[in-house]
Parts: C-alpha cells; sequence; structure tokens
C-alpha cells in the first residue's frame, strides 16, 4: 500500500469508472424492448420482451463467480489491479453486444452472441462492485465513510441518469422502427467509446490495501459473526436490489404495459437517474449524521405503504407528471436506504476479507433477485392481467428487508458501542 492517501481526483476516477460499468451493464435493461425485437422476433411481443429480458437476467448468473474471481484478486494482490480487470473484461463485452448482428442477419447465432457477451459482463461486474467499495470505505475518514461509500450508488445513478438522456435523445430523433433495426447500438457504444480514459484513469489508482497489517481481521466490528452478518446482508441487498431493478424496469413498464409513449417513459429514467445522484449522497450523509440504523430503517418503513399506491397512480392516470413524480418518490426512498445499507455491511467486514466476502454476497443478491425481478414481474404482469402486479413484488420484498434491519447492528463509529 503506498503511504500518500488516494486524492479526490482518484476517488472521482473510481466512482466515474463504476459509473460506466454499470451504465454498460444496465443500458441493455432501458433498451429491452428494441433488443428483444433484434435478437428475439416474435409475433408475440410480450414473448419477444421476455426472451429480452431473459438474456437481460443471464447477466446476473456469472456475477458470483467474478465476485469470487475478481474479489480474491482484490483481497489478494490489491483493489487497482481488480477493479483494472473488471473494467477491461466490460469494455470488450459492451463492444460486442453492440456489434453482434440480428437475427435476421445470422439467425440462432445472434442471441447466442447476446447471451455470451451478457455472461461477460456479469462475471465483471460481480467483481467490481466489492472492490470498487472497499477502495471507497479505506480512503475515506473514518467520520465520513457513509459518504464516501454513497458515492457508489451516486456512480449508479448516474448511469442510469446517462442512459435515461441517451434513451430520450434516440427516440426523439430517431423513428421506432430505427429505433428497432440499429438505434439502441448507439448507445452501447456511446459507452465503449469512454472506456480507453476509464482504464487510464484506473492504472494512475493509489492502492488502499495494507497487506502489512494482519491484525485488522480481529479488530473489525463484527469479525466474529461474518455468517449471521452474510444473512442479514443478503436480505437486505435482495430487498434494495429487487427495488431498484423494479424502478429501472419502470421505463419497460411504462412502455411495454402502460403503452405509454417511448419518450415518455425514458424520462423516467432521466427523473429516476436526477433523484438517485441526489438522494445516494444525501442518505451518505444522513448515515454519518445519525448512525446507519435509522437511516436504513425510516425510508424502507415509508416506501413499505406508499409503493402500491404510487403503481396504483401511475397505472391510473397513465400521464407524464403521475409518472414522473411516482419515479422521484420511491428513488428517495430507495436512495436514502441504500447508501446507510452498503456502508453498514462493508464496515462490518474486516480489510483481508472485505472486497470478497462483500463481492460475493452482493452478487449472490443480485443474480438471485435482482436478475430476476423484470422478468418476474413482466410474467407476473401478463399472468394476472394487473398492472400492480410490480408493486405487490416490490411491496413484499420490502417488508422482508425490513425484518433483516432491524437486526442489523449500528456501525458508525460514532455510534457503535
Amino acid at each position: 500500500m503506498s503511504t500518500t492517501p488516494p486524492s479526490a481526483r482518484q476517488v472521482a476516477g473510481v466512482v466515474a469508472g463504476n459509473a460506466l460499468e454499470f451504465y454498460d451493464f444496465l443500458t441493455y435493461s432501458f433498451f429491452a424492448v428494441q433488443i428483444g425485437q433484434a435478437f428475439f422476433p416474435s409475433h408475440d411481443a410480450t414473448q419477444s420482451l421476455l426472451g429480452s429480458l431473459a438474456t437481460f437476467g443471464a447477466g446476473f448468473l456469472t456475477r458470483p463467480l467474478g465476485a469470487i474471481v475478481i474479489g480474491r484478486i482484490a483481497d489478494r494482490v490489491g483493489r487497482r489491479p481488480a477493479m483494472l480487470l473488471s473494467f477491461a473484461l466490460m469494455g470488450a463485452a459492451i463492444v460486442g453486444l453492440a456489434l453482434t448482428p440480428s437475427y435476421a442477419a445470422i439467425g440462432v447465432a445472434a442471441p447466442i452472441a447476446a447471451i455470451a457477451f451478457r455472461l461477460i459482463q456479469g462475471f465483471a461486474l460481480g467483481g467490481q462492485v466489492g472492490s470498487s467499495t472497499a477502495y471507497l470505505v479505506e480512503a475515506a475518514p473514518p467520520n465520513r465513510r457513509g459518504f464516501y461509500v454513497s458515492l457508489q450508488y451516486m456512480g449508479q445513478d448516474a448511469a442510469v441518469l446517462c442512459a435515461g438522456l441517451m434513451g430520450v435523445g434516440l427516440s426523439s430523433v430517431l423513428g421506432a422502427q430505427t429505433m428497432r433495426d440499429w438505434g439502441w447500438r448507439i448507445a452501447f457504444l456511446a459507452g465503449a467509446l469512454i472506456v480507453p480514459f476509464g482504464l487510464i484513469l484506473r492504472r494512475g489508482l493509489v492502492e488502499t490495501l495494507d497487506r502489512s497489517e494482519p491484525a485488522a481481521q480481529a479488530q473489525a466490528p463484527g469479525a466474529r459473526s461474518y455468517g449471521l452478518i452474510a444473512v442479514l446482508g443478503l436480505i437486505m441487498l435482495a430487498s434494495g436490489t429487487i427495488v431498484s431493478y423494479l424502478l429501472q424496469y419502470l421505463t419497460t413498464y411504462a412502455n411495454a404495459t402502460l403503452h405509454m409513449p417511448a419518450r415518455m417513459a425514458f424520462g423516467a429514467t432521466v427523473v429516476l437517474g436526477l433523484t438517485g445522484v441526489a438522494f445516494d449522497m444525501i442518505g451518505g450523509w444522513l448515515a454519518d449524521r445519525f448512525g446507519r440504523k435509522p437511516v436504513m430503517i425510516a425510508p424502507w418503513a415509508l416506501l413499505l405503504v406508499t409503493a402500491l399506491p404510487l403503481f396504483w397512480a401511475v397505472s391510473h392516470y397513465r400521464s407524464a407528471p403521475v409518472l414522473f413524480g411516482a419515479t422521484a418518490l420511491l428513488q428517495i426512498m430507495s436512495a436514502i436506504t441504500s447508501s446507510a445499507v452498503l456502508v453498514a455491511i462493508t464496515e462490518s467486514l474486516p480489510p483481508r476479507v472485505r472486497s470478497g466476502a462483500l463481492a460475493l454476497v452482493y452478487a449472490v443478491a443480485i443474480s438471485v433477485f435482482g436478475g430476476s425481478a423484470q422478468y418476474n414481474v413482466t410474467w407476473l404482469t401478463a399472468a394476472t392481467h394487473s398492472p400492480l402486479a410490480p408493486a405487490w413484488y416490490m411491496t413484499i420484498s420490502v417488508g422482508l428487508g425490513l425484518l433483516a434491519m432491524l437486526f442489523m447492528k449500528e456501525t458508525a463509529p460514532s455510534r457503535r458501542a
């Protein structure tokens, strides 16, 4: 480890790289309708969308493997080489996916290639979260860990914002047929163009893993109860990721289920990103000011009782103001809680296993619950013919997450007993 602490520029470089990786991974979700028509053509629009979302979910299958492999590199070799590896793999996959010909051009090879590139993306992102979050915790002053770790989610929501702006811009300039034919590929290639700059930024990072402190593991809060931390962390992250991916699904939901115009649907993604960028950091600041537990629990309890009414309003009125307002309110509650949850779990793990353990718990939660959320609610909506199926799915997941939060110990340095 270098004796020079990471500079603000280097921390910003980690956050920017994290945002780009999530942009590359999540952009698929926002263009699921168009990608489904390119790689999974069908006379039934729902079947085409389900094929696209199943491929989106395939990207989650390899996230636990990436968490193990790249997380181990981060804990054994260093955070910087792990982040470089994940970033390079993500860049290669996004270029491959953007350049894969359609089903009409190469037949069944098209969906096979799309699935392969999604598996590579999942592997890369599986190791990215643990190594970059560990880096942010280790780079932060003890009384600002909440704020620093909130930059992890801020980067993710900045990626959502950029994808939403890209969607609004493309759908405004290009016609619906052009968007289906090749317009969606522009969004992927835009992310690929920034990859070289991200690699340059990460090569210059100061290493934060201190391999000279074996005693750190014994001093870490909760070091003797990793099993409980893993279980509680898994439940909380599963709850949070279901909410997160259902909020990202609002673009597809508004377009495919409620039949709102594509431009309006992508506008919800812009609102989602803007609100998240602001309130992720507010959540981190609140977690430093008042402790992790109250900042986790209060917004999640509010979300438990408001998710259903807000989805009802969107499905009933089907207007831009209601869609955007509901999106903002749901995202505010999600963003504040998510920052506190992530820093609490990270602080509970010792440095020598922090990246790998966090990455694995996060990846399993995301893979099992996040990767299936959009597919599940699409299927449930079609099976029940109810536009409120996503709201019920979200409410149940929030309730389970809230129970886990009640059992989580406070980890804020100034409030830990």
